[in-house]
């Protein structure tokens, strides 16, 4: 799994980054084939962007961006947001084979 930060009329300083590595490395807890996740923070007047762009198997990508005043914030709610995406996601996955329970307990045979 690939992480990659990116600023845009912010300077990274190294707490962020480390907190980003932190927060982005525990999405693969949730899902487990992320290919790669990329963290974009931008500067706008007197707010910061934030937005994360996960890259899954089979070209699935999930994003989650928000706006305010606290990047350590903004990092938190956005990969809460993609963390539930994941979920939802793997769930979706999950139960896709069929709803009949594997021991075949409601099949009806007629002769």
């Amino acid at each position: 799994m690939q992480i990659l930060v990116t600023g845009r009329h912010v300077d990274l300083t190294d707490d962020i980054r480390n907190y980003i590595d932190q927060k982005a490395g525990r999405l693969s807890k949730y899902y487990d084939r992320i290919h790669e996740i990329e963290v974009v923070l931008d500067h706008e007047s007197e707010q910061f962007k934030a937005e994360i762009i996960v890259r899954v198997d089979h070209k699935h990508t999930f994003v989650a961006s928000l706006t305010g005043p606290d990047t350590f914030a903004l990092i938190d709610v956005i990969t809460d947001k993609v963390e539930r995406q994941l979920r939802d996601y793997k769930e979706k996955k999950k139960n896709h084979k069929g709803a009949s329970p594997a021991d075949g307990a409601g099949t009806e045979i007629t002769e």
